[in-house]
């Protein structure tokens, strides 16, 4: 074992994307994955964490609690399980990255308290690709703030049908951005009826769920005569893996305070 691995803890690691972290972590030369963690009424507790991610047996077993030393953790459970592990890592000052959406506003306000002791990479996505398009949509959103004809903005996502929260936490960061970026302060969350009239002061969200599709966002720039979307999709659960393995490997060299991908990415 070299000196310079990275010996990170996956939180969430017998669900989906904790499964694919284990995979493409164990694969990384530069990390050990050192604990897996999980519900303590997971099935799959006890179980081989590399066995349940489809990598063989790592000697690693799915555990409810974090026994060991480790340099990082990365957080991809779900919102109910997130205010153990923040806790755990504010006392331990152990940095984090925390992918988990769909967090209340207590627990966001705990989250910003946790980072004032240790370093915290909170994003509502860990996609290099989503990152750069979010990037995009506030250059957007700047450009078009003052067009003569007004810009309609409208956020499309689509997700599979297991995901809890809707509109999901990628699609509500695209709506902030844009909304700082064009000084908008209203939003709706689908329509039905005869709402009227679209407010020129709003943004919309439409969530999909449909099957097992891993993530897309379509954000629609709608003027007089002419219409601009940007458009980024997941084609697996890959990218967002491994933007949350870059994202350790950056927050293990940062001081406590709260960093969003931007800062992994350098944006």
């Amino acid at each position: 074992m070299s000196s310079s691995e990275l010996r990170l803890a996956i939180h969430g690691a017998a669900g989906r994307m904790g499964q694919r972290l284990v995979a493409l972590g164990h694969a990384d030369p530069e990390i050990r994955i050192a604990a897996a963690l999980d519900n303590a009424r997971h099935p799959s507790l006890g179980a081989d964490a590399g066995t349940i991610a489809g990598v063989g047996d790592i000697g690693l077993t799915i555990r409810s609690a974090l026994d060991v030393e480790v340099d990082a953790v990365i957080d991809f459970s779900v919102a109910e399980a997130v205010d153990a592990i923040v806790a755990t890592c504010a006392e331990n000052k152990i940095p984090l990255v925390l992918a988990t959406t769909g967090l209340s506003e207590t627990q966001k306000a705990e989250v910003e308290r946790a980072s004032g002791k240790t370093p915290i990479v909170w994003a509502p996505s860990m996609s290099l690709a989503v990152n750069l398009t979010m990037k995009l949509a506030q250059i957007a959103g700047a450009a078009l703030k003052d067009h003569p004809g007004g810009a309609d903005v409208e956020i499309i996502e689509r997700h599979h049908r297991f995901k809890e929260d809707a509109p999901s936490g990628t699609a509500l960061r695209f709506g902030e951005l844009i909304a700082d970026a064009m000084d908008i302060r209203g939003a709706t969350h689908g329509r039905q009826g005869r709402p009227g009239k679209r407010p020129h002061d709003e943004i919309g969200y439409h969530a999909v769920r449909v099957g097992d599709n891993p993530g897309e966002h379509t954000i629609v720039f709608g003027l007089l005569g002419e219409t601009l979307e940007l458009r980024v999709a997941a084609s697996n659960r890959d990218c967002y893996a491994l933007g949350a393995l870059a994202a350790a490997k950056f927050i293990v060299k940062q001081s406590p305070g709260l960093y969003g991908m931007s800062d992994v990415l350098g944006l």
